[in-house]
């Protein structure tokens, strides 16, 4: 069977929702998952300029003959409670309609950035950007990727009979983990053909970043969301670095490392990745308390809640509160909310100044687009 039709018949099965509920399943923030047309629209335009479609930026490995016999593993897990399912289906069943916009802002910040006259053949330059820089999008992409599919695993020792059998659970645990490392392995045979020790040393920081970010006094030992008494606004920022926003900052300054610009243009580079991560993750967090419907998973240690802590005290949100009890609370007072909408919105001015040391250009433009479309704020009536 062909490693195309593999996938089709998996997508399919899990095309088939089941409407249990998916347990223990973490907090992810997706860059993806914005539906304003603003956002959408920015995205698009944007995968004009670069001349890439990247809502397809990792199909070369997720087609690979060691996936694809991955795949068919995964399909025995069609069925039972596994968040390993959730992700999968994430990536299989919504296909064309991805928008893995991680790659695609490094490779507007390739092309906006330019070649350097006479560093480089720029005869190897497609659409304004270099082969490597190419590679290098597709590797973060992969690597967000194997983090997604690594917080499938769950933990066993507090498994429930509710939650579904044990030797289930077992399984898809070390199908998560098997596929991950595959796609870290691959991310980590591209930074070596990239021939960039300083790259290499970049996305190997960001890589040890994002397993920091789940030792954090904000996760427990099962990787759920924690609200600690001595939590503070500074601590969300950290967490949002380390999951997000080290892999974004370091792949924006990578991108321009293998162009050969110097360290300031570098440097704006990365604050700009850092900054978007922060707006992003911000504006993912509001979505809860200006939209309803929208999923409250983690809600418990995103930034409206840690802001209202500050203002009205820790005791002010019980650990027993449901979801929509932590909502309730945190909108009777707006401040924190309103704080939380104008904190987004400094993140993305700060972001958009990074690009003024760029020159003018249909990538810099949509960079700055994508940034305004982050910090867009459409709320439901509630």
């Amino acid at each position: 069977m062909k490693v195309s039709q593999v996938f089709n018949q998996f997508s399919r099965h899990l095309g088939r929702r089941s409407k249990l509920d998916i347990v223990q399943a973490r907090q992810i923030s997706f860059f993806d998952q914005s539906k304003t047309s603003d956002w959408k629209q920015a995205v698009s335009e944007a995968e004009k300029i670069v001349g890439y479609p990247t809502s397809f930026m990792s199909l070369r490995c997720l087609l690979s003959d060691e996936l694809a016999n991955v795949a068919v593993q995964i399909r025995k897990l069609v069925g039972t409670k596994h968040p390993l399912l959730k992700t999968a289906r994430g990536f299989l069943d919504n296909g064309k309609h991805s928008l893995q916009t991680r790659g695609l802002i490094v490779l507007l910040m390739a092309k906006a950035a330019g070649a350097i006259e006479g560093s480089f053949d720029q005869h190897e330059m497609v659409s304004g950007i270099y082969p490597n820089q190419r590679q290098l999008a597709e590797i973060t992409e992969m690597i967000h990727t194997a983090k997604l599919v690594h917080q499938g695993v769950i933990n066993l020792d507090t498994l429930q009979e509710s939650n579904g059998s044990y030797k289930d659970m077992e399984f898809g645990n070390k199908i998560a983990v098997l596929s991950g490392d595959f796609l870290l392995t691959s991310a980590s045979t591209g930074l070596a053909e990239l021939n960039n020790t300083l790259v290499v040393e970049m996305i190997s920081k960001a890589i040890g970043d994002m397993m920091s970010a789940e030792f954090t006094k904000l996760r427990d030992r099962n990787g759920q969301m924690l609200l600690p008494d001595t939590v503070m606004f500074p601590d969300w920022e950290r967490q949002t670095y380390l999951q997000s926003g080290s892999l974004l900052s370091r792949s924006c300054e990578a991108a321009l490392e293998l162009a050969g610009h110097d360290d300031d243009l570098k440097q704006a580079a990365a604050k700009f990745g850092e900054n978007v991560a922060y707006a992003r993750q911000m504006h993912e967090d509001m979505l809860p308390f200006t939209n309803k419907g929208m999923d409250a998973n983690g809600i418990l240690s995103s930034a409206p809640v840690i802001k209202h802590t500050e203002y009205f005290g820790h005791s002010s949100i019980n650990h027993d509160f449901t979801s929509d009890q932590i909502i309730s609370t945190v909108k009777q007072n707006g401040t924190a909310i309103e704080w939380c909408k104008q904190k987004c919105g400094e993140y993305g001015h700060t972001a958009i100044d990074c690009l003024e040391c760029f020159k003018p250009s249909d990538a810099k433009n949509a960079l700055t687009k994508i940034v305004q479309a982050t910090t867009n704020f459409k709320s439901s009536k509630s």
